[in-house]
């Protein structure tokens, strides 16, 4: 039976008949005496270690030497004598025949259906059109699958049931695996490099007793037993600064799961991955430096380049990146200077003449925020440090040197998007609060996202913390961009969906 005719009657019947059918099959396999969802197999190379080790094997020789493989069946062709297996590393075909199996062996082989795992073992031959091939002297079910996968050559078309159903998507889409292979290694290499500068690794609570260290509207739960509300972490900020005041490290970093109760889009997810980094002694330009350094050895670990293409764009990772400060970029897109508009009044003039919405701004500094957002970001296709932000809107930051308007902070855009935000972060324990008590000004106006007051870590910032530079990069976002991939739905696993009815 060819892959075409066996898919064809399935296509042609239910779920529900194919899957009576196929527990059949696994029912008649146990009274054979048969387990098809046996505990253990002994499998002893992967689909590519066999092509790496026998890539110089001619067409047509075979060897005598015997391996064990397993993997999913993906086709079925000659009745069962080939069959294309494929594990997480790639794919191997099976050559069965009666001649090289025993009589129970190929009754096992006629119960083998497209999506069940199997094991095979069998000795290693090339065949004369040139594939690697297993030639199996013994097959074993490892588990017999129930549900029928989608039809090869249309997969998943539904974009919905590709995210909810994720593990069938993998499956069918070799593509789709290596972005979550790639993303593995990306984060492996984020840790490698920090932990090579001499960074230490910590960990820091995800339930927090009052939301900070973003501005952002949080997650709230309940703890029974303390009878108290929680809030699931916006940021590990404000925990990984006590760290910085209580000495356990000059350099320290986090890979730490995130919660934003904010919409869903190409490149918002509620739930996800960031790094975030701090260092003693250095301030906002050293940080550029580091997320640079970061980012292309990561692109030339993964990629061996640090020359990318994202959608039509070609983007170039070399380091050094251009730096523009925020109110440069915004006068040089718009020839408006906001440095020289005094009130926040004015500003909103001046944003009004550019037909920008500020409906929702509350001060000057959110009026140039929202300017930017609208008139220079799109544009910012290479990698950029906008940086000296209006204090109005960066209540962690510490205040620029030069500027008493503006702080010590930036941002890296990327093809358009906000990557990191970085600061020369606020150890001042008075300032800090004064800034707290400007946010909680800004919540009572209606602001959602503004950060409460956090008494105890004002209380260790005034026990001592060394001048230090900080940064928080999003993994979801560097992990679209190095693998071309156009939402961030693609790159998280399991992303948050709306419940199905």
């Amino acid at each position: 039976m060819t892959e075409n005719h066996q898919k064809s009657k399935e296509i042609g019947a239910s779920e529900g008949r194919i899957r009576e059918v196929r527990i059949e099959k696994a029912n008649a396999l146990r009274e054979r005496g048969i387990n098809p969802y046996p505990y253990k197999f002994d499998k002893n190379i992967s689909a590519q270690g066999l092509q790496d080790k026998y890539k110089d094997l001619a067409a047509g020789e075979e060897t005598q030497d015997s391996y064990k493989v397993a993997g999913r069946v993906m086709a079925v062709r000659n009745s069962g004598m080939f069959i294309d297996l494929v594990d997480p590393s790639g794919k191997i075909q099976i050559f069965s025949h009666k001649e090289n199996l025993s009589p129970e062996d190929m009754k096992t082989l006629k119960a083998v259906d497209i999506g069940d795992i199997v094991g095979f073992e069998g000795t290693v031959r090339r065949t004369p059109r040139g594939e690697l091939t297993i030639k199996s002297t013994s097959i074993t079910m490892l588990s017999k699958s129930l549900l029928p996968l989608p039809e090869k050559f249309h997969g998943l078309t539904d974009v919905e049931t590709k995210y909810r159903q994720r593990y069938v998507d993998m499956i069918m889409n070799e593509d789709v695996r290596k972005t979550f292979q790639q993303r593995s290694l990306i984060i492996q290499k984020i840790r490698e490099f920090l932990i090579n500068k001499g960074f230490m690794e910590v960990e820091t609570p995800m339930l927090h007793p009052q939301a900070g260290g973003a501005n952002a509207r949080p997650f709230i739960t309940h703890h029974n037993t303390l009878d108290m509300d929680m809030y699931l972490r916006i940021a590990p900020e404000l925990y990984l600064k006590r760290l910085m005041v209580g000495g356990v490290s000059e350099r320290i970093f986090e890979i730490n799961r995130s919660f934003r109760n904010e919409g869903i889009d190409t490149r918002h997810n509620p739930e996800f991955t960031m790094i975030e980094l701090y260092q003693a002694y250095v301030d906002y330009f050293d940080m550029m430096d580091l997320i640079e350094e970061l980012v292309s050895y990561v692109a030339k670990e993964v990629l061996g380049t640090t020359k990318i293409k994202y959608g039509d764009n070609e983007i170039d990772l070399t380091p050094p990146w251009d730096r523009k400060t925020m109110l440069g970029a915004v006068e040089e897109a718009t020839g408006v200077d906001f440095n020289k508009v005094e009130t926040f009044e004015d500003a909103l003039i001046e944003a009004e003449k550019l037909h920008i919405d500020t409906s929702e701004c509350t001060n000057w500094g959110q009026v140039i925020d929202k300017v930017f957002e609208e008139k220079v970001e799109p544009t910012l296709i290479q990698p950029v440090h906008i940086y000296d932000y209006p204090r109005d809107i960066s209540p962690l930051a510490k205040v620029h040197r030069n500027n008493p308007r503006l702080t010590e902070r930036f941002e890296t855009r990327i093809n358009g998007w906000e990557i990191d935000n970085a600061f020369s972060e606020l150890t001042d324990p008075i300032d800090q609060r004064a800034r707290f008590e400007a946010q909680m000004q800004a919540k009572a106006q209606g602001d959602e996202e503004a950060m409460p007051i956090d008494e105890d870590y004002i209380c260790a910032l005034e026990h001592g913390v060394p001048p230090m530079g900080g940064l928080g990069m999003g993994i979801d976002r560097l992990v679209m961009l190095l693998t071309n991939s156009p939402s961030i739905r693609d790159v998280i696993a399991f992303p948050t969906l709306k419940k199905k009815d």
